[in-house]
């Protein structure tokens, strides 16, 4: 999964970043709010498809939240991005371990790379513009978001309060009026 996301990032940030240099690393050690001194934080929902390793279960799920810390070095200009995505866990096995997302579509990953330029462009440039993120289109699921099985809900960073989509319809397969907090 992770290597889809390096392309896909260098094709947004290139036309921005001039003579700066950006790199995009996975790291599952950060936590919301815990960035360190002189990195900013981003946090994004997106969709993906989870499997189970023990009993080999697929589920989608339209509430995947995923964690950018970034920083910007002025006098190396390096640019830095730490990505986590956060995993999810089987319903059916009492066993069951947290999974990393098994399939991202590829519209998912350009809208979330697209809305993380925007955001170092205004965090790490202090561009000013107006906010218009792009949403990613749900996918089709049977269940409503699971907070004990999700490792975002239980790290406090999936709090299914945000805005409907437009004109007042929820995701596919979450209950009306309920989503993340920060779409």
């Amino acid at each position: 999964m992770a290597m889809d996301w390096h392309p896909i990032f260098q094709s947004n940030i290139t036309e921005y970043a001039g003579e700066d240099n950006w790199q995009l690393l996975f790291d599952d050690s950060i936590e919301e709010n815990q960035q360190g001194a002189g990195w900013e934080q981003y946090i994004r929902r997106t969709c993906a498809r989870f499997g189970c390793s023990l009993c080999r279960r697929i589920w989608p799920s339209n509430i995947v939240m995923v964690i950018f810390h970034m920083h910007l070095d002025n006098y190396t200009h390096q640019g830095t991005v730490k990505a986590r995505v956060y995993r999810q866990k089987c319903k059916r096995c009492t066993e069951a371990q947290m999974e990393q997302p098994r399939n991202m579509e590829a519209h998912h990953i350009d809208a979330l790379m697209e809305n993380l330029v925007k955001n170092i462009r205004k965090k790490c440039y202090n561009e000013v513009f107006e906010e218009v993120y792009r949403d990613p289109a749900g996918v089709d699921v049977e269940n409503p978001h699971e907070p004990q099985h999700c490792e975002g809900c239980i790290a406090g960073v999936c709090r299914q309060v945000a805005p409907q989509h437009p004109g007042g319809r929820g995701f596919r397969g979450m209950p009306r009026g309920r989503g993340n907090r920060r779409l």
